[in-house]
């Protein structure tokens, strides 16, 4: 067991508990609150008012999927020959030991929903998980936990080069649907084969993939940077009745007000980088406040590596700069991220029950510069003290 005390804990859930204390057994969180006793058997971690949140959450990179300081060899995050590849696990593709991930944990990052790239129109499937462990399998949270998917520039881009579709933006929409369309036939004809066996189809690996989305089981992660790609993503997920997160959103302040109505979470970023394409030309930091005024839930994303992981409290920090709620910005990074893609049952929080991954910092991460993280705990073991 180990019990943190004398901090101030964010809770995240609209609670700030000053001199609090926090009981974690067996990976868990068993207790939060005030006045509360060590057990005899417990490490005592005295936090001294230091700041206790829980650990941060980046709702959309791709780390690990190119690890650090390699080309070729350590680029796994886009398979660039097929635009229609969902059947792409991003699990076996991530090295857990890149250093990246020890940067992460260290700067108070303790989860990541990584994957696949945008090259291709549907990528492949995301995952939730601890940036602590050496083995894939053993740091999950939720897999998969999204299929991905892109619009505007990139598919163009890259396949414009092979000479093959989509080389326009009506060609990548066309491509979504005619998969989507061949994932609901391929599971009408399996719900007939219910009945009559004979007419069971040939198992098809990428239909399957596509059926989870199909099922509502995952939904579309869609990268789309500019307004009309944003409104391509809804106008093809309501056609299908899917669910859908709408990813990067680099122009959703233009339309906050249709955003709001559609009642989709935003993962705004990344934004501490230059305008590298044409659809980057309106970014800014004022998009999350645009959009959180508009009563938008807005996370706050490094598109790691594009951003390195462990500066995603600094990305959250100009947000607030740019007039943000610093509430908000905390919430961008934790209880927003994890209720946007579907693991605020385990993470994002510190509540009863939750996973214990708790960050303690010296001072405010997203306010002051040269703030350090004192202690990161993953799953309730300690993983880094500073």
């Amino acid at each position: 067991m180990i019990f943190i005390k004398n901090g101030k804990v964010f809770t995240m859930t609209g609670e700030v508990i000053e001199n609090g204390s926090i009981l974690i057994k067996d990976g868990k969180i068993l207790e939060v609150g005030k006045d509360l006793v060590a057990p005899l058997d417990a490490e005592v971690i005295d936090a001294e008012g230091r700041m206790v949140l829980p650990g941060f959450i980046d709702a959309h990179c791709h780390l690990g999927m190119w690890e650090e300081g390699i080309g070729f060899e350590g680029s796994d995050g886009n398979e660039m020959v097929d635009p229609v590849t969902p059947h792409l696990r991003a699990i076996d593709g991530i090295n857990p030991m890149d250093i990246s991930f020890k940067e992460a944990y260290m700067g108070g990052v303790t989860t990541a929903v990584t994957g696949p790239g945008s090259a291709n129109v549907i990528g492949g499937m995301f995952v939730a998980l601890k940036t602590y462990g050496r083995r894939i399998d053993d740091m999950i949270i939720k897999e998969p936990v999204a299929m991905k998917i892109a619009f505007g520039e990139n598919p163009k881009r890259v396949y414009e080069s092979q000479k093959k579709s989509p080389i326009t933006r009506m060609a990548t929409a066309a491509i979504l649907r005619e998969s989507l369309f061949k994932a609901k036939n391929y599971l009408e004809k399996k719900e007939l084969a219910n009945e009559d066996p004979s007419k069971m189809p040939e198992y098809d690996m990428k239909m399957e993939a596509l059926a989870k989305v199909l099922n509502r089981e995952i939904p579309l992660k869609a990268h789309a940077h500019r307004a009309d790609d944003i409104f391509t993503a809804l106008r093809i997920a309501k056609e299908f009745d899917v669910d859908i997160t709408l990813d990067h959103c680099t122009e959703g302040h233009l339309i906050a007000d249709y955003l709001a109505e559609e009642g989709k979470g935003a993962i705004v970023g990344p934004t501490l980088s230059n305008r590298s394409k044409f659809e980057l030309k309106n970014l800014t930091f004022d998009t999350p406040k645009i959009l959180g005024e508009a009563g938008v839930k807005v996370a706050i994303t490094t598109d790691s590596p594009v951003i390195p992981l462990q500066y995603l409290p600094i990305c959250a920090g100009l947000a607030h700069k740019s007039g943000l709620d610093e509430m908000e910005a905390l919430k961008a990074i934790t209880i927003n991220a994890a209720e946007i893609v579907g693991i605020d049952d385990r993470v994002g929080s510190i509540e009863i029950g939750k996973d214990a991954d708790i960050v303690i910092f010296d001072s405010n991460p997203i306010k002051d510069i040269d703030c350090k993280t004192y202690m990161t705990i993953i799953n309730g073991e300690i993983v880094y003290k500073n």
